[in-house]
């Protein structure tokens, strides 16, 4: 049960509520490139002269977030501001569900694991490889391909785009080197998981609100086709085109990690596919172009057929599980 919060005594009013939401304006710790100090607020600080107010946090526990290390971001905001208690967001939902093991005891994560050991085919996780929690969290990719590992599925690809703006511009490998170190380890006992593809998110697959379908294009290209510049792997991909185009993290172009001229990870018929990202806003055309029978906004070329899932949106007519965290039948759109 959801406690509502403790009303404050030191306000008091008479009349209508009005609220009032200024993006962007708060109160920063630091003064140092703190835009809203250094301006001339005539008008806010008339009102806090002459009104009654008080501070709220916008981040961390306060406001449903797994913990206060975790910055605000627009879901928040849309769910959370006025209502008057605290509710567990996305990436909270998300880890709560893996600690405590409900993710993988759904039938959906049964489906798809019986799927690849049933078809000897690949599981495929695609999404953001970063911890900025906002889209992400690089912890739930990691939990999930051990257990994917633990419950019988042999082969693992990963298609991770860099994040570069809810981290980091520039601190891709402080994620990529450690998760490629993790996936070697993990790869013993006839289990074989490694990156496959990548690319910035503000260029392929991420895009939103159908402002730009030749990034999703591109990431179809990347991710299932396997079609893009070549690399033998993640870390030399990004250092080479770091240094040829002076790209932050989030405009890196795409990659396709080959051996032998051969990329390691296109997605086939009969394979899994889960896209990792809690959030749903730069989710939903991707996930359009996984299970749309008839997709105007660009030539597929090839349609596989995969058993898909999205742990914060669902995809398709047969992954009909609940949202982890949320009843059966609530589809959760973030942003």
């Amino acid at each position: 049960m959801v406690e509502p919060l403790r009303k404050n005594g030191k306000i008091k009013r008479n009349g209508p509520v009005v609220l009032v939401i200024m993006d962007g304006v708060g109160f920063g710790k630091y003064s140092d490139g703190d835009a809203v100090a250094a301006s001339m607020t005539k008008n806010l600080d008339k009102l806090y002269a002459t009104c009654p107010w008080t501070k709220l946090k916008a981040h961390g526990t306060a406001v449903g977030l797994p913990s206060d290390e975790d910055m605000g971001n627009s879901e928040v905001g849309h769910n959370a501001m006025g209502c008057g208690r605290v509710f567990s967001q996305g990436a909270k939902l998300v880890s709560s569900s893996i600690e405590s093991g409900r993710m993988f005891e759904g039938e959906v994560w049964k489906k798809l694991v019986a799927n690849s050991i049933n078809n000897n085919s690949t599981m495929h996780f695609l999404g953001l490889l970063s911890d900025g929690n906002v889209h992400s969290h690089i912890n739930h990719l990691k939990a999930m391909v051990a257990r994917a590992k633990a419950d019988g599925v042999k082969r693992v690809r990963v298609h991770a785009l860099l994040d570069g703006r809810d981290v980091g511009e520039t601190s891709a490998l402080e994620y990529f080197v450690p998760f490629m170190d993790y996936l070697k380890g993990l790869s013993t006992d006839g289990f074989d998981a490694c990156i496959a593809s990548g690319g910035g998110r503000m260029v392929i697959t991420m895009d939103r609100y159908n402002a730009n379908w030749n990034m999703v294009k591109k990431g179809w290209e990347t991710h299932v086709l396997g079609r893009g510049r070549q690399f033998p792997d993640p870390e030399i991909a990004i250092k080479t085109l770091r240094e040829e185009t002076g790209a932050i993290d989030q405009d890196l172009p795409p990659f396709v990690i080959a051996k032998a001229g051969k990329p390691v990870g296109t997605i086939e018929d009969g394979d899994s596919v889960i896209l990792f990202n809690f959030r749903g806003d730069r989710a939903l055309e991707i996930t359009k172009a996984f299970e749309s029978e008839d997709l105007k906004e660009f030539d597929r070329e090839r349609f596989p057929k995969v058993v898909c899932r999205n742990h914060g949106i669902r995809w398709g007519p047969s992954c009909s599980a609940p949202v982890p965290g949320q009843p059966a039948g609530n589809r959760q759109d973030h942003g």
